[in-house]
């Protein structure tokens, strides 16, 4: 089935509250994709965030973001004051101030846990039920999460020595000590989960299919490392000896030191993949489909020195692909994956891709640099892949126009059958991508906006400043919302 859809995440959503969560604004985005005639809505991963804000830095691959709970649906619960509306902060909305917005967000969920303590009935019994299907995974960190704000918010690694080891009569003493700070994390999960469930329905039973994210590798300051510590190359300190990153690339000419821990891959098949088991069986019940971020790192992936200041000098270490697919198939049946095979692929990586059916992704902002072989550019798509103008990673199209060559934009021009000064650089990628005969394609709002790069969402590598945008109702004019219709059934993907 042809289709197409928007990519944004939560938290560029507009509302009262300084960040975009999963309250009013969440559904009227839905009803947004579905006036235009999108079926799809792609997130970028839901994890909590730590330093940097960033999603793919989070303190649980299991988890959800507090951040997103919506206060209004929570006022709407019982649990807050509606006259929280009135006294929160004012923040501006076409950004985020993190520094700002995480104390007063953490404050109203505060309260509302306190108020969570009074209510009685229905709620409690759902917060039971998901205490208990949630117990894989959700003891643990909402243990690691209590520790680490007792601790003052370092990371786990400089902890008490007998906490960060788990020293069992440690542990029985922090969950007897910290008994209440445990029940708030486990707490703002259950909202999360609650509300996510309630938006996902709903655009589910709208015809509007969620793609979400899964990061390959998880953050160094986790639950996951620090409850699996033996899953992962660490010294007998509990710290990394070797971290992950890609080569010089695109993006970087020092490449990129991610520094999140490397699998032990041989533990991992020893326990039978369970971990990674549970995590794509967590993933699938909170989206439809997945996109496996950093794909080739499943066959091969850059190894860092924990010393090295940058991803300059590394090693490719080879990974277990094609066993832990494998693993993945028989316990969890149809993989619904996306592949992001983006950067230096091999024909093994293809081959692990064409072998579980995955469907991989084609950058329209990379295949204008002149080469008509460049298998990114629209004439040699294929039905099994998902197209985008660009991703959360790229310049909006907008912003990558207007940095391009010379021959770039020559080539661009030609290909289109315009003169360069004819150009509409966002919408002309996204009738490119709407006009594929990729089953699927995805354009960032930033693109739908035609909008400059300071609308970027991230720039790789950058410490800090990224993940902050955030948009208004009012600036999708109808006439933007009506091309976007009239090309969706043009192309025929509504």
């Amino acid at each position: 089935m042809r289709q197409s859809g928007i990519l944004l995440h939560p938290t560029s959503l507009p509302g009262r509250w300084g960040i975009g969560d999963l309250g009013p604004a969440a559904y009227q985005f839905v009803d947004t994709l579905i006036a235009t005639s999108q079926r799809i809505w792609q997130v970028l991963p839901l994890g909590p965030t730590g330093y940097g804000d960033s999603p793919y830095q989070c303190f649980s691959a299991f988890a959800g973001n507090p951040l997103l709970i919506s206060p209004d649906a929570l006022i709407d619960a019982g649990l807050l004051d509606p006259a929280e509306r009135d006294t929160y902060p004012h923040f501006d909305d076409h950004g985020i101030d993190y520094g700002a917005v995480i104390p007063a967000k953490f404050a109203l969920l505060s309260r509302a846990y306190q108020a969570f303590g009074q209510h009685t009935g229905d709620l409690h019994d759902e917060y039971s039920a998901f205490c208990a299907a949630e117990s894989r995974w959700l003891p643990d960190y909402a243990l690691f999460m209590a520790l680490k704000a007792d601790h003052g918010g370092i990371t786990w690694s400089s902890w008490a020595p007998a906490y960060a080891q788990r020293d069992p009569a440690a542990l029985a003493e922090a969950r007897t000590r910290l008994t209440d700070a445990i029940g708030y994390q486990q707490f703002l999960q259950f909202m999360f989960s609650r509300q996510w469930r309630s938006i996902r329905g709903y655009a589910n039973q709208r015809g509007i299919t969620i793609i979400g994210d899964a990061p390959i590798f998880v953050a160094y300051d986790s639950a996951d490392v620090w409850a699996a510590p033996e899953l992962f190359w660490l010294d007998d300190a509990g710290l990394p000896t070797v971290v992950a990153g890609v080569p010089p690339d695109y993006f970087s000419v020092d490449g990129q030191r991610w520094g999140n821990p490397l699998y032990r891959w041989d533990a991992h098949r020893a326990q039978g993949y369970a971990w990674w088991i549970e995590r794509i069986r967590s993933n699938a019940m909170l989206y439809d489909l997945i996109r496996l971020d950093h794909f080739r790192g499943f066959v091969a992936y850059w190894e860092v020195p924990v010393a090295e200041p940058t991803a300059r000098i590394g090693r490719w270490v080879d990974a277990p692909g094609f066993e832990l697919l494998q693993a993945l198939t028989a316990a969890l049946g149809t993989l619904p994956i996306i592949a992001e095979d983006l950067g230096l692929i091999t024909d093994e990586v293809v081959r692990l891709r064409d072998e579980n059916g995955l469907p991989g992704m084609k950058i329209l902002q990379f295949a204008f640099h002149g080469d008509p072989a460049e298998a990114f550019l629209p004439h040699h798509h294929i039905h099994a892949c998902v197209v985008y103008t660009g991703t959360h990673d790229n310049d909006t199209s907008r912003g990558w126009y207007e940095a391009a060559t010379d021959s770039e934009r020559s080539f661009l021009a030609d290909y289109l059958d315009k003169k360069t000064e004819q150009i509409d650089p966002a919408w002309d990628l996204m009738r490119l991508a709407w006009g594929s005969v990729a089953d699927t394609a995805i354009a960032p709002l930033q693109d739908v906006l035609d909008l400059p790069n300071a609308a970027r969402m991230n720039y790789p590598g950058r410490l800090g400043g990224n993940w902050g945008w955030r948009f208004r109702f009012d600036e999708l004019q109808p006439h933007i919302l009506e091309r976007l219709r009239v090309m969706t059934h043009t192309f025929d993907r509504g």
